[in-house]
């Protein structure tokens, strides 16, 4: 009886699937229609401000029992793949395959894109300026160990716009050939290590930690080494064919990395947007006060704040050549809004009569 029923309702499911299978099709048909639009509009075929919408609009149209963040997987694979028939699409990285910021790439642009692997940060931008890439992504900040401060003096001086931001948990994983062994060293990047500190003193203190460029390059030496562990994802387990020995190894179960999507356009307002700049000022005493004031009068908030001093500002870069100042110092600024925002604009133009140097890095869907 149980498995005529199984039967039966296994029959109902390869209709159900006969039919999502045609209206995917039928929705890459559309796509493709607007593609060619694009094309004689001369227009992107990414465009984030769109696949924001269709991803949130998720929450509300889903009725369950289906879960929310699958059907978000889902999705964001379908919406890859139609894209890429509209256009083919490279992304730049900062590489090599199976780092935290190729599993960002995925899941931001979905698996139908074709990915680029760079082996510095600047090489990512590199790509992107020279147009061999459509879009690169690096890292920008972890909310263990602070901010990236190549990523974030590259954005200073390239013209690229931030259009995108990803934010990705990230779960710390020691890998290995065999469990059963004593490792003669542990290898990863030293942002992992710092990450997972407090575990490894108290798991392996007389073990040698050796730091590397990447997690998973530090996931191939393990690879080719009976005596040698590895900290890196589980991507990095799968890449390389290692053994998960222990999962969630993090100091932190809240360890978040923030990545940044960069290109040449910049995105519609979406109404769930933040806006990135870098502006320099003279070192003087109560002078971040005084550039925050426009902000404050305004009531826009500020998610984030982060100096970083300036050897010299190059003089087309400043107002005038004697405002470039080896004592100048910039600063980084996350804001609540779009910069289309009237409130924000305004905002923003009041602080750039205030300083030697005002850049907006973009306004972008904000990351979930």
């Amino acid at each position: 009886m149980a498995t005529d029923i199984i039967k039966k309702f296994r029959a109902k499911i390869d209709q159900i699937d006969a039919k999502i299978i045609r209206l995917l099709n039928e929705r890459a048909g559309v796509a493709l229609k607007i593609g060619q639009a694009k094309k004689k509009g001369r227009l992107e075929a990414y465009a984030p401000d769109r696949e924001h919408q269709v991803l949130s609009n998720l929450n509300q149209k889903n009725g369950g029992p289906f879960p929310v963040q699958a059907l978000r997987n889902v999705y964001r694979e379908v919406i890859s793949a139609c894209r890429s028939l509209q256009s083919p699409m490279q992304v730049a990285y900062l590489g090599p395959e199976a780092t935290f910021t190729h599993n960002a790439t995925m899941k931001h642009f979905g698996q139908s894109t074709r990915m680029l692997p760079e082996t510095t940060i600047s090489a990512v931008f590199e790509a992107v300026e020279s147009e061999e890439c459509n879009y690169g992504i690096v890292p920008i900040e972890n909310s263990t160990e602070g901010v990236v401060t190549s990523t974030m003096d590259r954005l200073i001086e390239s013209p690229l716009k931030i259009c995108g931001e990803v934010l990705l948990e990230i779960n710390h994983c020691l890998l290995g050939r065999k469990k059963s062994i004593t490792p003669s060293q542990i290898y990863s990047h030293p942002q992992a290590m710092a990450q997972c500190r407090a575990w490894l003193e108290r798991h392996y203190p007389n073990v040698a930690l050796t730091p590397v460029d990447s997690t998973a390059h530090a996931a191939q030496l393990a690879s080719d080494d009976d005596h040698a562990y590895a900290i890196g994802s589980e991507l990095a387990a799968k890449h390389y064919s290692l053994k998960l020995l222990v999962g969630h190894i993090e100091d932190h179960p809240n360890n978040m990395t923030r990545f940044l999507v960069l290109g040449t356009l910049s995105p519609k307002r979406t109404g769930h947007d933040k806006t990135s700049l870098v502006f320099a000022v003279k070192d003087e005493p109560g002078i971040l006060f005084k550039m925050l004031d426009p902000f404050q009068k305004a009531g826009i908030n500020l998610s984030k704040i982060e100096s970083r001093p300036m050897v010299r500002l190059d003089a087309s870069k400043a107002k005038t050549r004697r405002n470039a100042d080896r004592f100048e110092y910039a600063f980084f600024i996350d804001l609540d809004g779009h910069i289309q925002s009237k409130k924000v604009k305004e905002a923003v133009r009041q602080l750039e009569r205030k300083c030697h140097f005002l850049k907006v890095l973009g306004s972008y869907p904000r990351g979930k």
